[in-house]
């Protein structure tokens, strides 16, 4: 189980143009059978961690139509 501070990281310095193409890279990075977890909650997967992640305000836009992680909302523990 991947804790989601793991995607945040791998989510810095790059851009996204959906959510879905966010999810295609996390389970390109993490594999399809990866579940992840957060502070709070365990079990996820990667389509149900996007959507805790972005509901939490963890994504930020970076350009037109993109978004990327807020850098100063990845807790630090």
């Amino acid at each position: 189980m991947t804790h989601g501070h793991d995607v945040l990281h791998m989510m810095e310095g790059n851009s996204y143009t959906t959510k879905e193409s966010l999810v295609k890279a996390i389970i390109e990075k993490f594999g399809p059978e990866e579940t992840f977890h957060t502070c709070s909650v365990e079990g996820l997967s990667a389509e149900e961690l996007v959507d805790f992640l972005e509901q939490r305000g963890k994504f930020m836009p970076s350009q037109e139509d993109e978004f990327t992680v807020d850098s100063s909302k990845i807790c630090n523990h």
